[in-house]
């Protein structure tokens, strides 16, 4: 074997998850920490979310010696002084409608404040209340003020200030890198095959632990808020591997995303008050959730927004579109909380938000579901705990689950920062406790090789495809069959739809032959990846004969909580379908049982 590398840690995925893994790791006396990514660091997706980072800090009081409150000027019902970590908790189960692991998301609510100041004392420039407190904001399913903020770019400023102290910790970056295999035997993770972009050479490194942050998978759907760079790479090279995947059936559509773009316009525009109106020029969401209104959660507003849709009281040339009203906020308000949503309204649309309401449609967001983990983000082989030793994952592309069917705003932030923090604490015991470089059997690099060259070279039976073209027609049956509802004959076209395109896939060829920044041959294994993990979204989803969360089935248009009230799991079987077992969730009986979820 040639092209051979080696590390204690390797990290794919340089997000918040795997920055602050890497960073910990070396904070916790690991100095051979490497980190992949396809891209540049600091253009990983974590950037792009804009909102706010959830925790408890109470920063909403009066302040001190005044008696007047912060810049919050909607005061939520009850006292907003008495936020705290059993509120933030209830929430999120509530949000999850029951499916989250509640021991995960105890600790996640009880060590977002850390995750905070942590950051605060790392230099991270939020906005502040009229005393210098980081500033706070409602969100959507939140009972309380607790989005802590920077404007409406807090992931780009949380990104920079995490990449920073990685580098300043020793962590190797290789930027531009892709990942193009995962190598498990044994239930061992050995290492992963991956592509430096630049040359086209593949090389086989070798680590005592590896962990995914690769982020989620929304480039499945036509409409998305996704990067280019979201398809799903780690579920589907660990679904490969071996390792199951869990509640794939979960895919949160947000609110807003831009008309026909899919661009997100932030939570934030909400959360500073921001009003959705139909064609009628009417805020319909009294109709669905007359309690909290536009700050539902994500996955209620989008299925108001559709049902508005599609009963004929949409906006926009073909009527899929919903009007979000900023114009009562002010100039003021707008430049200084939500300047970059307005930019990217007047930049994809053509309007001003301060004077004009601007056309949204649901988009594809986030992923529920993902690498089965524990609270250690240690990766689960099965359903009953056991673990593929020396493979972690944390943020988007795990599922712990601290989420369950639907994600509340501002946990995704808290969530990838917290857990890439466990894991990197999780790492450095594991590798200061003894690990070992596990043997490898044969050239993995060679095998990968062989694909490639196959893409490139190999002759076809019948007609050659075009890998692009069948991208986009996975993109069109994930959005029309598995999109904001679903039902068991658009399911089942669905699935026969992918099966029909995986087997042309069989045929599908590259036009570049070259090796350097080959964007041809990177296209053509995303969309094989983007293939895979749609499949088992769609039979899991087909299983799963209830509404939960992000699943909503127009023909089980309950939550079945006797038969359903479990995680997902989905092993690759031979014959390319997944198998599918259940996992039971971790419910605190005493303290949050299940309930009817309302708003």
């Amino acid at each position: 074997m040639t092209n051979i590398i080696t590390h204690d840690i390797l990290i794919v995925g340089a997000g918040l998850a795997g920055s602050w893994a890497a960073m910990t790791a070396g904070r916790e006396g690991v100095t051979d920490v490497g980190v992949l990514s396809k891209l540049h660091p600091l253009r990983s997706h974590s950037g792009a979310a804009q909102g706010g980072i959830a925790a408890v800090l109470n920063n909403n009081r009066p302040v001190p010696g005044t008696g007047k409150r912060g810049p919050l000027e909607q005061i939520p019902p009850g006292d907003p002084d008495v936020d705290n970590s059993d509120l933030h908790m209830f929430d999120t189960i509530k949000g999850s409608d029951w499916l989250g692991d509640q021991d995960v998301i105890q600790i996640l609510v009880d060590e977002a404040p850390e995750i905070l100041y942590e950051y605060e004392h790392m230099g991270c420039v939020f906005s502040r209340t009229p005393d210098g407190r980081i500033a706070q904001r409602r969100f959507g399913g939140h009972s309380s003020p607790r989005s802590n903020y920077a404007a409406d770019f807090t992931g780009h400023v949380l990104l920079h200030t995490i990449y920073e102290q990685a580098v300043k910790h020793g962590v190797k970056f290789y930027a531009e890198w892709y990942c193009m295999d995962l190598i498990i035997e044994d239930n061992i993770c050995r290492g992963v095959v991956a592509m430096d972009i630049e040359t086209g050479e593949l090389h086989t490194i070798r680590a005592k632990a590896v962990m995914f942050g690769t982020g989620g998978y929304g480039r499945a759907w036509n409409i998305t808020s996704n990067a280019t760079a979201n398809t799903g790479d780690g579920v589907a090279l660990a679904y490969n591997a071996g390792v199951p995947l869990m509640d794939m059936e979960f895919v949160q559509f947000h609110p807003t995303g831009l008309y026909g773009k899919g661009i997100l316009m932030s939570e934030a525009c909400r959360g500073e008050g921001g009003y959705l109106r139909n064609s009628d020029g009417r805020r319909f969401m009294e109709d669905y959730a007359p309690g909290l209104m536009e700050l539902a959660p994500r996955d209620l507003v989008s299925r108001s927004e559709q049902t508005e849709i599609e009963q004929g009281r949409g906006v926009g040339a073909d009527k899929k579109g919903i009007y979000l009203d900023m114009t009562h906020l002010g100039a003021e308000k707008i430049m200084e909380r939500l300047p970059q949503v307005r930019e990217l309204a007047l930049e994809f649309l053509g309007v001003d938000i301060i004077t004009d309401p601007v056309a949204i449609q649901p988009t594809a967001h986030y992923s529920m579901g993902g690498i089965p983990a524990n609270s250690d983000c240690e990766v689960l082989a099965d359903a009953d705990g056991n673990l593929v030793k020396g493979f972690y994952a944390a943020g988007e592309v795990a599922c712990l689950s601290v989420h369950g069917a639907n994600r509340l705003g501002t946990n995704s932030l808290l969530g990838a920062s917290l857990f890439g923090r466990r894991a990197g604490i999780s790492m450095a015991k594991f590798i200061k406790d003894g690990a070992k470089l596990a043997p490898l059997n044969g050239d993995p690099a060679a095998k990968n090789q062989a694909i490639i060259d196959r893409f490139k070279n190999a002759p076809v039976d019948g007609k050659e495809e075009r890998f692009s073209q069948i991208a986009k027609e996975l993109k069109i049956v994930m959005t029309n069959k598995c999109g904001v509802f679903r039902d068991d004959a658009r399911l089942r076209e669905a699935l026969e739809d992918i099966k029909a395109l995986q087997e042309r896939f069989k045929n599908a060829r590259v036009m570049d032959k070259s090796n350097r920044f080959n964007n041809d041959v990177l296209g053509i294994i995303e969309t094989d990846h983007l293939l895979t993990f749609s499949r088992v979204i769609v039979e899991s989803g087909l299983a799963r004969t209830e509404s939960r969360g992000a699943h909503s089935r127009t023909d089980h248009v309950k939550r079945n909580d006797e038969e359903w009230l479990k995680h997902t799991l989905a092993h690759l079987t031979e014959d390319g379908s997944p198998k599918l077992s259940y996992k039971s969730v971790e419910v605190y009986y005493d303290r949050f049982p299940p309930q009817e979820r309302k708003y």
